[in-house]
Parts: C-alpha cells; structure tokens; sequence
C-alpha cells in the first residue's frame, strides 16, 4: 500500500512539473527574457494587466478569442498584456516619457491592482481610461468605440455607454 501511494505521488509531482513550460507564463528570470513593448504604433492601444490566478483574465481572453464583433472593434487598436506578477521588462510611454520597468512594477505604477485591469491610451502616452474588472463583450465593445470616436473629448464614459445602451 505504502509503495502504492509513493508510486502515485512520483507521478502527480512529475506530472505538475512537466506542466511549467505549457503556461504562457513562465517562471524565468528577468536576465533571459527579452524586453517586449507596449508603446502603440496605432492611434490607439488596450493594455491588459492580468494576473496568474484570475479567471476573469481567462475569460477576458476568451472573448477576445471568440467573439468577432469584439475582434472588429479592436482592429484599429494595439492590444498589449502584462502580467502583474512577472518580473519581464516591458518597454513603456505614459506621461510622454519612455521608461523601462519589470511588467509587476509597470503595474504598480499605473496602480493596477486588481485583474483584469484595462487601460486605454494613446500614441502619446495619454491614458484616456483605465477600468478594473472584467467587461461584458457588448459593453467593451461600446467603450472601444467610446474610444476610438473620441467620445471621451466631450462626456465620461458611463453617460456615453448608458446613452448607446450597452450598460
């Protein structure tokens, strides 16, 4: 029984370690990773912050995967992700200053802690919105348009939602 029981332990350890490399994000250091950037070459980006552990980052994600309508609206805009917990250097423009920091301390500056945290902003560095949580396909595809017909110049972004109908 005893052996039974080693035997079974050996293969659940040996299983969970081969798993490491299949996530998207794995546990290397930040000397061997590459700088990526999220500085957008559109009018336009969406960064995304997420977080290992949150299943509305998983379910974000899916939408994007799955939903057209949400695919044709953010056509016209950079999508960027980070991951609040990666130690990665990210490459980054806001406040018309480009800096390099670790994607948890980009985070932690654009005080986004909590997942999925969503943040709109321009070519410049401006950031025209930033919303915490997770956002109903139909509803995010309202503030993408919210966005890219710079709606956001003349109202806030739940009178312009609420008017369009999509709250």
């Amino acid at each position: 029984m005893l052996r039974l029981i080693t035997a079974i332990l050996a293969l659940l350890i040996v299983a969970c370690e081969g798993q490491k490399g299949e996530t998207p994000y794995s546990e290397t250091s930040a000397q061997t990773l590459e700088e990526k950037s999220i500085i957008p070459q559109k009018k336009y980006a969406l960064l995304i912050v997420e977080s290992k552990s949150c299943i509305y980052c998983k379910q974000l994600n899916k939408d994007i995967e799955t939903e057209k309508n949400l695919q044709e609206a953010l056509r016209d805009i950079d999508l960027f992700r980070i991951l609040y917990e990666s130690k990665a250097p990210v490459k980054a423009n806001f406040g018309g200053s480009v800096f390099e920091l670790s994607e948890n301390e980009l985070a932690k500056k654009l005080n986004a802690l909590s997942f999925p945290y969503l943040i709109f902003y321009d070519r410049d560095g401006n950031i025209i919105l930033q919303i915490p949580g997770y956002v109903y396909p139909q509803q995010l595809i309202c503030i993408i348009d919210y966005v890219k017909t710079e709606a956001y110049r003349q109202e806030d972004v739940n009178t312009y939602v609420k008017r369009k109908g999509c709250a």
